[in-house]
């Protein structure tokens, strides 16, 4: 079943337009699963029945994959099995019946506006990569960004007189998004006074955030600058870069904006997905009539 594998992955990336980091997360559950099936003498996707999946999904639950895994491992079977049924003429999709487990909705953390500001204002802009390091924070907190399109934000997409950069998110989805005041300016002082520093000539692209070494900057490093940030600002929950675009939504719901327009910035395909966000919204009502009502 290898090869077959090797042409759902090709699958993906060509026609469907699907990320690296996603492909391999589907290689990842596929593989598990050949091993685990040839172990059983199943090495041909005619001898995969539902009870074969069922089985190999009951000794994943058994050996401690979580049920957000499982999920996660569901989804890939059902689109792998479904792939090879259309292209591959397979006679029977044992993975359509499989029962995808739901999950209870988990509401995001995010930032308190206070907070925000405490992390913003203690990068000092006068230490090396510190307006680098103020524009990440400032962008991904004006614009919502995910972490890829942050990472692979380029100059000829900002457009700093209209305030706005083109994203590239998933699916291969370019969106347009506004970018705040204080972020243009963090942004612009940037690229203007630290930004020329950090070009290598050799090796240097349009990205907007450059590494010391002057290659873009991966999600890793990102994830660990956001982590350094907000210890050095002294603030106590575990941080890390979709919290930023999380505390973006909410605070553009607590502050009146329109749902389906928090879903055009975010973008997402859907708006349930959105609506997550409302939750958070009717916790921050109760608390504030709580708080001020003379009542409650």
């Amino acid at each position: 079943m290898a090869p077959l594998v090797d042409s759902f992955i090709l699958y993906l990336a060509t026609e469907r337009g699907l990320s690296p980091a996603y492909q391999l997360s589907v290689r990842q559950s596929l593989d598990g699963f050949i091993k685990w099936a040839t172990a059983q003498g199943l090495t041909e996707p005619t001898n995969c029945t539902t009870d074969t999946l069922t089985r190999y999904l009951s000794s994943r639950r058994k050996s401690g994959l979580s049920a957000s895994s499982q999920r996660v491992l569901v989804v890939h079977l059902k689109i792998f099995f479904r792939f090879l049924t259309t292209r591959h003429g397979l006679a029977h999709d044992p993975a359509e019946s499989l029962l995808t487990p739901k999950e209870p909705a988990k509401l995001p953390n995010t930032f308190s506006a206070d907070q925000l500001e405490q992390l913003l204002n203690s990068i000092d802009i006068t230490k090396p990569l510190g307006k680098r390091d103020l524009a990440v924070m400032e962008l991904f907190y004006s614009s919502g960004l995910r972490l890829s399109e942050l990472c692979n934000a380029r100059l000829e997409h900002l457009d700093e007189d209209e305030a706005i950069l083109r994203v590239t998110g998933k699916g291969n989805k370019t969106r347009i998004v506004p970018v705040g005041e204080r972020a243009l300016q963090a942004l612009t002082r940037y690229t203007t006074n630290e930004r020329p520093e950090l070009v290598k000539t050799s090796k240097t692209s349009s990205h907007i955030f450059l590494s010391i070494r002057g290659g873009a900057l991966s999600p890793d490093r990102v994830r660990q600058i956001v982590k350094k940030r907000a210890e050095q600002a002294g603030l106590p929950q575990k941080i890390y870069p979709h919290l930023l675009r999380h505390s973006f939504a909410t605070h553009l719901l607590e502050g009146g904006a329109d749902l389906r327009v928090i879903q055009e910035l975010l973008g997402h395909a859907d708006i349930a997905t959105t609506q997550i966000y409302t939750h958070l919204d009717q916790k921050h009502l109760i608390a504030t009539h709580q708080n001020h009502h003379p009542r409650a």
